[in-house]
């Protein structure tokens, strides 16, 4: 394995190799511990210092299950923190299968010149590109698949990128041609910034990914596919409505926020929910159930065609369909699918472009409900108007300009899709999350709506501190490996889950890896973060909810009841600790003891 470092300043490529410091990892751990290392916490994030990294997982490109997962990071120029950002497609495995451990992107290019990046077994060519600037996603992998072939591997960015709107995201493109997204913290304006239109990864003639034990992880995959097929989220609910599956659930337990975070449940939520769109997909011939990378055995998505049986998107996501359904009332789910598209076309987050257009409508712009109001506000953002460049900034600028104080984000990133005061292992996660307000980073919605790992009440505090601290460090884990947040449903309940991912790490590397290890690996990662977001200028004011969240949300009218100290001790040992050289965190040298904290999961 390798790292391929690319200076645009002097538009050089050249390969390293990689680190002993950094060699047991991969995934958000790897990301995160090059950007602690190597960029200035207190840089401009769209200047010289700031540093763009790609990682797959310490499992991509492998055949372990629902491995393709792929880890961004830099500094974010939205929360001004440390940034991981997770996507699917078909980038991660392509990657790992070149040998390359990470991608890093440094220096700035001379002013307004943009260029492309392709990568093969045989070559790493930087190159000025001038055709497909100013092109939205689809367009450039259109035509990057026509120009190299339907296999090769696209990263890219739209127009919010090239805009370097805080909201941008970096584009992947899925196996099938369809769009995938490394979507939260603004890093598609970092690419931007660093004047790099696209990458291409071409895997074609690469050996496969060395595997020490190869019978022992054959069997570990088969154990661990079995169990995501048995369980009931990962083999039945998902794979048949896909994650929009959770908004009558959501919507049932109250937490379904609603009109800019005024209400737990959305009178619409039957009409944009996952069983009626799995009947208006079944209808006009699209797909129900996809897959985002190969080796996929979950296929939570699908192919949404309009009532013509035209493809309209693909990856029509919970967090999306609310974004732009439920926290802005609208009820046609026509409608969200076009927004969904044109999100994915120029490049930008639906969380975080949605939240701020229900901050827009919070200020009189639109009226809560107009959905084409809100389409035309989005192509306001692909035309780079005034308006455009507002929303296209985020919900906590679209509240500054506007003079709304009822602005759902933490760390200057948007609130998600579960409201904090019905869901408070959620909540908790918002909070104190190095990420921003990230759902993913903590999963909550487990224990606290699905009585997966066990059941913690989501509108009482007890217990609820713990559950998020657990399932964040977790998470870093699993961000780590490079597995789908997803495949945690499995783990959670069944051992033999559990047990599988330990014996795929084991048997990739040759040497021991436990439950243990998997959370050191997580406590490493976010004690890296957190260190860097302490010295980006980000204090313990920053881990806290908007004051907004002290009202009763209906239907249970309770209210966001936790104090700072509290969620102070989330990670309160996590900032007494000495952070450990990363070789150290997982395959310490046999000589060494083998300490490991034992967390329990619930």
């Amino acid at each position: 394995m390798k790292i391929v470092r690319v200076n645009m300043t002097n538009l050089s490529v050249k390969t390293e190799e990689v680190p002993q410091k950094w060699a047991n990892l991969g995934g958000r751990a790897l990301t995160s511990a090059i950007v602690a290392q190597e960029v200035d916490p207190v840089c401009h994030p769209l200047g010289k210092k700031n540093k763009l990294v790609f990682a797959p997982g310490i499992l991509s490109g492998t055949a372990a299950p629902n491995s393709g997962r792929m880890s961004v990071g830099a500094k974010s120029p939205l929360t001004g923190g440390i940034k991981e950002s997770n996507s699917g497609g078909s980038a991660a495995q392509k990657l790992a299968r070149l040998g390359i451990k990470a991608l890093i992107i440094e220096g700035l290019p001379e002013q307004g010149k943009y260029y492309s990046l392709h990568l093969s077994k045989d070559e790493a060519k930087l190159q000025e590109e001038t055709d497909l600037v100013g092109k939205g996603n689809y367009e450039v992998i259109d035509t990057l698949s026509r120009r190299h072939g339907k296999n090769i591997g696209v990263i890219t960015i739209g127009q919010a990128g090239e805009y370097k709107m805080l909201a941008a995201n970096i584009s992947i493109k899925d196996y099938h041609g369809y769009i995938r997204s490394a979507g939260r913290g603004g890093l598609g304006a970092v690419m931007a910034s660093k004047g790099l239109k696209y990458i291409t990864l071409d895997d074609t003639g690469t050996p496969p990914v060395p595997i020490a034990e190869p019978e022992k992880f054959r069997q570990a995959a088969k154990t661990f596919a079995q169990a995501l097929k048995e369980h009931p989220v990962t083999g039945q609910g998902l794979p048949t409505y896909g994650t929009n599956v959770l908004v009558n659930i959501i919507n049932e337990a109250g937490g379904l926020p609603t009109q800019n975070f005024r209400r737990g449940r959305f009178a619409g939520a039957n009409k944009i929910s996952g069983e009626t769109m799995y009947e208006y997909i079944t209808t006009r011939k699209g797909k129900p159930t996809h897959n985002c990378h190969a080796g996929c055995v979950i296929s939570c998505s699908q192919v949404y065609n309009d009532e013509s049986g035209n493809f309209v998107t693909a990856g029509f996501e919970y967090e999306t369909i609310w974004g732009f359904g439920a926290v802005c009332c609208v009820d046609d789910l026509d409608i969200i699918a076009q927004a969904d598209r044109i999100c994915d076309d120029i490049g930008i987050d639906t969380i975080e472009t949605a939240v701020a257009i229900a901050t827009a409508m919070e200020g009189g712009v639109l009226p809560f409900g107009d959905g084409q109001k809100m389409l035309a506000i989005l192509e306001e953002i692909k035309k780079g108007t005034y308006l455009g460049r507002i929303i296209g900034c985020g919900a906590s600028v679209t509240g500054k300009v506007f003079g709304v104080s009822r602005v759902a984000v933490v760390k200057d990133q948007a609130i998600p899709a579960y409201d904090p005061r019905a869901v408070k292992g959620q909540g908790v996660t918002y909070a104190t999350t190095p990420m921003g307000a990230d759902h993913t980073a903590g999963y909550a919605v487990t224990s606290n709506i699905l009585n997966v790992g066990g059941h913690v009440g989501p509108l009482a505090k007890e217990g609820n501190i713990e559950l998020s601290k657990n399932l964040q460090i977790a998470t870093a884990g699993i961000d780590s490996a490079g597995l789908c947040v997803f495949v945690a449903f499995s783990m959670l309940d069944k051992p033999e889950a559990m047990d599988a991912v330990n014996q795929l790490l084991e048997a990739i590397s040759g040497k021991e890896f436990t439950y243990d290890h998997m959370l050191g690996l997580g406590r490493f990662v976010l004690k890296t973060e957190i260190d860097f977001n302490r010295a980006a200028g980000l204090t313990e004011v920053s881990d806290r909810l908007p004051e907004f969240f002290e009202e009763e949300i209906p239907p249970h009218n309770t209210t966001w009841d936790f104090t700072p100290d509290e969620l102070q001790q989330v990670f309160a040992d996590l900032k007494e600790e000495v952070k450990s050289p990363p070789a150290e965190v997982w395959m310490a040298p046999e000589d060494e003891p083998r300490t490991r904290p034992t967390v329990e999961l619930h």
